[in-house]
């Protein structure tokens, strides 16, 4: 699909502008066109790129047929952005998926692409349709609406992943299960997607509010700037979750242990509690004694109740004996 929007001072915001007009259009440099191509097949976004607004067919094969973190790419009358938007997943099974969105920017004129929606688009869009200073002050000043609106959509996936990680911390301390393991490997996997994504993406803002471009003016390097500020912050606080999200895991083992060397503590106490009755009866089991041989009375109710004395008062005399020594 193909959505397009013209503004022209003195003049209402156009959209759905036929492609036929798109060159008279950029020759008026007064005007500002936004074109986004929003899951249209290549092989009718590439006639207009290359044919209408003449980009480089590399940049044009990076837009459309490569993958590629985020960079900026200066091409002397246009600039060429891969930026990513997140989503965060947490219904079935917890995951980050971003999406690609290939950006051109020029003296009149905004190219987007992408092959899935995107939600910062959508909030652009109709901001632009609402209200015109978001077209009245330039291209680049549309690209910063366009950026800042899709870091914006990360806070609140980054508050998702931090109610994830106090759930995590709970359940270490009190029920430490499997699936528990499971939501913590997940976590540290989403936090790390997401530094792949913010590193490289905080150096093209960076780019963009210092470095010297054709296409963007020096008065609106501030707005991306302020929008660097905020990747900065994201990147930290991402810092920040990662290292709790070791915290948890270091906890969480620490809980395993804990409970693994209970488990052992009691299966030793068990066995050292029994372990005279076992040799007692090892012992007088070993038929080195016989009732004939006149050691009769070994077999008497008197010496049968005398064993089990033992065996009874023997276990409970040494439990007495290890909870004074702080064992038990």
């Amino acid at each position: 699909m193909i959505r397009s929007l013209c503004s022209i001072p003195g003049e209402e915001v156009r959209s759905e502008i036929p492609i036929k007009e798109y060159a008279d259009i950029l020759k008026n440099p007064r005007a500002l066109l936004w074109i986004d191509f929003a899951g249209e097949p290549d092989e009718s976004a590439e006639p207009i790129l290359t044919g209408v607004f003449r980009f480089h067919p590399l940049a044009v094969d990076d837009a459309l047929q490569e993958t590629h973190v985020p960079k900026v790419d200066d091409w002397g009358e246009y600039i060429y952005l891969v930026l990513n938007a997140m989503v965060f997943n947490e219904n079935d099974g917890l995951s980050l998926t971003s999406k690609e969105l290939d950006v051109f920017l020029g003296k009149n004129y905004v190219i987007t692409h992408h092959d899935e929606p995107i939600s910062s688009i959508e909030k652009a869009r109709t901001a632009c349709l609402r209200d015109k200073r978001y077209t009245t002050n330039g291209p680049d000043h549309l690209l910063y609406k366009i950026i800042d609106d899709l870091i914006a959509d990360y806070m609140p996936m980054v508050e998702a992943i931090d109610g994830q990680i106090d759930r995590v911390e709970d359940e270490v301390l009190v029920k430490a299960a499997p699936d528990t393991l499971e939501r913590i490997f997940a976590l540290k996997r989403i936090l790390l997607s997401m530094r792949r994504i913010l590193t490289p993406q905080r150096e093209v803002l960076s780019k963009l509010a210092r470095d010297d471009y054709e296409v963007v003016d020096p008065k609106d390097r501030i707005f991306f700037r302020d929008v660097y500020d905020h990747l900065v912050r994201l990147h930290d606080i991402n810092e920040s979750m990662r290292d709790l999200v070791g915290g948890a895991l270091d906890t969480y083992l620490s809980v395993i242990n804990n409970r693994m060397n209970e488990v052992m503590k009691t299966l030793t106490i068990i066995t050292t509690l029994f372990m005279p009755v076992s040799f007692i009866t090892g012992f007088f089991g070993m038929n080195f004694f016989e009732p004939g041989g006149g050691l009769t009375n070994w077999t008497n109710t008197l010496a049968f109740g005398f064993a089990m004395a033992v065996f009874i008062c023997l276990p409970i005399g040494m439990l007495i004996w290890m909870k004074r020594r702080t064992w038990v």
